[in-house]
């Protein structure tokens, strides 16, 4: 999950490579680093850190180059380093290789290679090494034989030194894209689409094992795996130009949360039919007959997961479609058994999670039909899915997802909104109940926002706190591990997410004065038993942070130590005005510990590597 950048044309290549790296630090920040070629020889400048470190680092009279790659890293093989730093050369400094992805077999050909000193721990280096041990002078033909050897996932930028003119690029699972601007005769490459969103360019995602030869001035030239020329034709991802502005918010993680009023709005903008009371997703016509769908599997990571696990009580409640939530880096080793008329729903914000992608080609080896839940056009998962709903979330920079979450549970409710109706399971005027409840969530998360100082107030309260519980039940149970998740990755914090039923089964054990446990209270159906809940929790001492609706307040004000409100909506709908809740918690809570917010330690946005 690194991110690359690279370029070729008239203007000042290391500039335009900064730039499109800023862009691109989402996808790690361990280290960064630059090369092109200066004076027949390979200039190289990188640096542990973010991209600004690199930046500081490069001396003030650096050489105006032509072309250059550059490279931002989230740390696999090695630790954050200088000498991990990408881009990586060969011992005789002739080649310099940036790359995402991991080798697999990098210590066999590291045996291959004994002869050659390696200065680092990556299995990157060893592609550097592999070129120049084939290069006779051609470079397309040195690098069809050393990709021949690597196993694994890759993207690949190579530079070699006598080429000055030229950055060949290959992709294996890995995701690359090439831009060419015709006008300008400006060359582009970058592991993300969005990072080229600003400029009109025909844009080009590489095949597996494609490669491409780019030449300053020249059309990029494609070829096989076998180095035999291709054609190939541009490709319409009608990309959405993003700011890297943070506008007045001190974070993008804060940003992102005020945003989504809009962003869930976005995500129904045109799904809906209010004459019918259901909801309109033409892009579903690729997947048949809905009425006809038995069984849903959703598949995703992370965040997504969650989404994904919501959802499996929107399908089971409304639809009455069996369902299963699974963890697809579990999934992808799994024995595929698709039922008849079976459903797989793959999640997730990039469109390029390494687990997800292969959980999909599993599926679609097996001939079941695919729909993908993604933000990003062109991305992977868009491309091998059946059919694809956007999110129209825009651009997310803050490492922690949040607005595509909430815009992720709007389309399921869509989706199942539309699957009970085509089933016949909810009637006419269920369906105006549900739909009129949807059109009004934008105004109630707008009116969630006004009650932020308490929930900051609440936050510093429990700040120091080191471990805490979250509790819900039912539909709530994946949004207390959505919550847990936000405070462990931006706060740092060993928050679990926990079924509220089963913690007398064990985990009852650790509850004390100094385990706070925040409890889900915005269920009607479960509301009894989350309460019972609550009242075991606080009998152990455990401090009470309840989230939920006022109508409950009789039952459970007097026995929390706080209280944050969530506007009344419907038991489909609470999950996402609790998730924005927690998300704003979890980002006091961080606030108030001083941590890396947007870019929090070891993590990076888009997971795609295994």
């Amino acid at each position: 999950m690194c991110g690359i950048f690279g370029y070729l044309g008239p203007k000042d290549a290391i500039a335009v490579c900064l730039e499109g790296l800023k862009k691109l630090e989402y996808r790690g920040y361990d280290s960064a680093g630059i090369a092109g070629i200066y004076s027949g020889e390979i200039f190289l400048c990188k640096q542990v850190g973010k991209v600004d470190a690199l930046i500081q680092s490069l001396p003030k009279d650096y050489p105006k180059l032509s072309s250059a790659i550059a490279h931002t890293r989230w740390a696999t093989h090695g630790r954050p380093t200088s000498a991990n730093a990408h881009p990586q050369l060969d011992p005789k400094n002739t080649v310099a290789v940036v790359h995402n992805g991991v080798i697999e077999n990098y210590s066999a050909i590291k045996e291959k290679l004994s002869q050659e000193p390696f200065s680092s721990q990556t299995d990157t280096e060893t592609i550097a090494h592999l070129i120049a041990f084939y290069y006779q002078g051609d470079l397309l033909q040195a690098a069809v034989q050393a990709f021949r050897d690597l196993e694994g996932s890759f993207a690949v930028a190579v530079i070699h030194k006598n080429h000055p003119h030229h950055i060949l690029v290959s992709a294996e699972t890995s995701p690359l894209i090439v831009g060419f601007d015709p006008k300008t005769q400006e060359t582009f490459i970058a592991s993300d689409p969005t990072a080229l969103a600003e400029k009109t360019l025909e844009l080009y995602i590489l095949s597996e094992r494609e490669i491409a030869l780019l030449e300053q001035g020249h059309p990029p030239k494609f070829f096989n795996r076998e180095g035999i020329s291709t054609a190939k034709s541009p490709t319409d991802l009608r990309l959405t130009p993003y700011s890297l502005s943070k506008e007045s918010f001190p974070h993008y993680m804060l940003k992102e949360i005020f945003e989504q009023s809009n962003t869930i709005l976005n995500a129904m903008k045109g799904r809906y039919n209010v004459e019918e009371n259901t909801a309109v997703f033409p892009e579903l016509s690729p997947l048949g007959d809905l009425s006809q769908i038995d069984h849903i599997i959703l598949v995703a990571c992370g965040t997504s997961w969650h989404a994904a696990y919501t959802a499996l009580y929107l399908f089971e409640n409304g639809p009455e479609i069996f369902t299963k939530a699974e963890i697809a880096s579990e999934y992808r080793y799994k024995k595929t058994i698709l039922p008849g008329n079976s459903l797989v729903i793959a999640l997730s914000q990039s469109g390029e999670t390494a687990d997800t992608i292969a959980a999909v080609r599993q599926v679609k080896s097996q001939k079941g039909k695919v729909l993908a839940l993604c933000n990003v056009p062109g991305s992977t998962l868009a491309r091998e899915a059946d059919a694809t709903i956007f999110l129209h979330a825009g651009s997310e920079v803050s490492v922690a997802s949040t607005k595509t979450f909430t815009s992720q549970l709007t389309v399921l409710y869509l989706l199942s909104l539309l699957l009970a109706r085509k089933k016949e399971r909810m009637p006419f005027n269920q369906g105006r109940i549900a739909l009129k409840q949807l059109l009004e969530l934008p105004a109630q998360v707008y009116d969630l926002f006004l009650h932020k100082k308490n929930i900051e107030q609440t936050a510093k309260k429990h700040a120091h706190c080191e471990h805490m519980y979250f509790l819900g039940r039912d539909i709530l149970y994946p949004i207390a591990l959505e919550g847990a998740l936000k405070l462990k990755e931006i706060a740092y914090i060993n928050a679990v997410g926990y079924p509220a039923g089963e913690m007398k089964h064990g985990p009852i054990a650790l509850l004390s004065e100094t385990m706070p446990v925040v409890v889900l209270l915005a269920n009607e159906k479960m509301q009894s038993k989350i309460m019972s809940n609550l009242m075991e929790s606080k009998a152990r001492g455990s401090p009470i942070i309840a989230i939920g609706w006022e109508k409950f307040a009789k039952d459970f004000a007097p026995f929390s130590d706080d209280i944050l409100w969530i506007p009344k909506t419907s038991d489909a709908l609470s999950p996402i005005l609790l998730t924005i809740a927690l998300q704003l918690f979890a980002y006091y809570v961080a606030l108030e510990r001083k941590t890396d917010i947007d870019q929090p330690r070891n993590l990076a946005k888009s997971v795609t590597v295994e």
